[in-house]
Formats: structure tokens, sequence, C-alpha cells
């Protein structure tokens, strides 16, 4: 199979387990979403895709071959985490000519331009970065290192609405100049909701939901309008998740609407992503 597959992978802390016989597959040229509660298990899985951590159980292949210890599979993936694994006194330019060692197909001339489009200017220290240009510096190494397989872990991290906006145009043009394939893990969904084109939900280090943007937001609708009413037409429902006001109330269902028993006066909406996501992985 081609692209980055995970078979049976399974990881734990002690008594905590991050990833629990996770099997997913990651195909080419395609943009992720993947989406999960704080500690769900997403960043264990970054890293073990990235030979940071190694699985208890299970393996990590791209097309078909081990990525465990594989440097020639290992010079395809690329992940931007909270560590930037750099010396901290290193300057900015040095770590772009740096990483064209490692990445020969890095475009350091397209780094620099970044560099100040962001406003980061390359003569500074890694150690002397704010929160925001500390991601702004990783956000460029991403966008310059021309690899197949892109992992983004929290890639707006400390950015404001305008960078983070200029981020995402640049990644949307470079994917559609040279497609490849991009995994972002964020808890900005709603942000990223028109960005992504596959969503992978993981909760309790198992995956519970992969498949299409647009086939996942089919599958939930939202009722709402006076209590008695929506609990009338939620009876023998698939119900995700309610929220109440006074003598008002909102449900969140997942199937089809059934319009023509629609009881009058309630609204009928489809359901964003955040909220979609929101309710599925309610404990």
């Amino acid at each position: 199979m081609s692209g980055i597959e995970l078979r049976g992978v399974s990881k734990r802390f002690k008594d905590v387990t991050a990833l629990d016989n996770v099997t997913l597959n990651f195909e080419e040229n395609k943009i992720y979403g993947l989406l999960g509660r704080n500690g769900a298990g997403k960043s264990t899985m970054l890293n073990i895709i990235s030979n940071r951590l190694f699985p208890d159980e299970g393996e990590v292949l791209l097309d078909g071959q081990p990525v465990r210890e594989n440097d020639m599979a290992q010079g395809q993936i690329f992940l931007i985490s909270e560590k930037t694994l750099y010396p901290e006194k290193m300057k900015i330019k040095e770590a772009f000519k740096w990483t064209q060692e490692f990445y020969p197909d890095f475009d350091v001339e397209k780094a620099r331009s970044l560099a100040e489009e962001f406003g980061l200017s390359d003569k500074k220290k890694v150690d002397s970065l704010s929160t925001g240009y500390e991601t702004i510096f990783k956000v460029i190494l991403a966008l310059c290192v021309n690899v197949p397989y892109v992992f983004f872990d929290e890639p707006v991290l400390g950015l404001d609405a305008n960078h983070r906006e200029l981020f995402y145009k640049h990644l949307l043009t470079k994917y559609g100049e040279d497609p490849f394939t991009a995994v972002i893990s964020t808890h900005l969904i709603e942000e990223v909701s028109n960005v992504i084109e596959e969503i992978v939900i993981i909760k309790r280090g198992k995956i519970i939901y992969n498949e299409s943007r647009d086939e996942l937001l089919g599958k939930g609708y939202t009722v709402s309008g006076n209590a008695g009413r929506v609990d009338s037409y939620i009876k023998g429902r698939d119900v995700i998740g309610t929220d109440s006001l006074g003598g008002l109330k909102t449900a969140y269902l997942l199937g089809r609407p059934d319009r023509g028993s629609m009881p009058e006066g309630l609204e009928l909406t489809g359901m964003d992503l955040q909220k979609l996501f929101i309710q599925l992985t309610n404990e």
C-alpha cells in the first residue's frame, strides 16, 4: 500500500495507553486534519511516525517499507512539533543551511523570502524567539523542506490572526503547485475546517472516525427550539449531545434529518466541524 501506514500501533507510558492498536493510512497528496482532545494520542502518533518514539507493538510503513531506523524513509518525512531540535545559539540563517544538509530539496531562497514576509529576522538566534516567532520559524521549515509527507503539530501556536492566515495561504499555494501529504494536528478546528480534505479523529488512543470532511459533516445536524418539541422530535434518534437555555434546547444528532416529521417551530441546521468534533469526543 502506498502512503504512510500504521499497523496495529500501540504505545504506553507506565499505566497510560497513548495509542491503542491504531491501524491507519495517510495517503499520498492529501491534506488531513488529525483531531483529538488533549492527551488523545495525536503527538505520540506523529512522534512514532517520525522515529522520535518507538511503538510497543505494531509498525509504521512508508510505501510498504518500515520507517524505523530507515534513513531513506525518514528523509521523506518532516515533522514540526513543540521541540525545534536545533542548537539554541544557532542563527536562523544557519538553521536554513543546515536543514538543506539533511533535506537536499530544502529551498533556502524561499525560506529567506518567507522569513521576510512573516517578519522573522534570519539573524535571530533560535533561543531568542518568542513563542509566535518560534512557530513561524518551524512553519517556514515545513513549507520549504519539499518532502512528500509533512506533519504539522499545532502549527499556529502563538500566531496572530494575520500570521495564521498567511500560513494557510502559503500551505494551500504550495499544495496546489506541488501536491504532497500534509497532516495538521490542531485545536483550532473551525479555522482549519476549510483547509483539510480528510479527517482523522482520535479519542483515548483509538481512531473513532477516518473519512473525508464532507462525509463526516454529512453525518451530523442540529435541531433547536422549544425544549418540549425538541424532545419529541429526537425520541428514538441518535443523539450525541444537547444544550439547554431556559425553555430552549438544541440537540446534536447523527444521521439524516427527517424533515417530514419536523414539529412546527423547530429549526434544523447542519453542524459545523468544531461542534461535531466536540459532541463526538465528549465523555
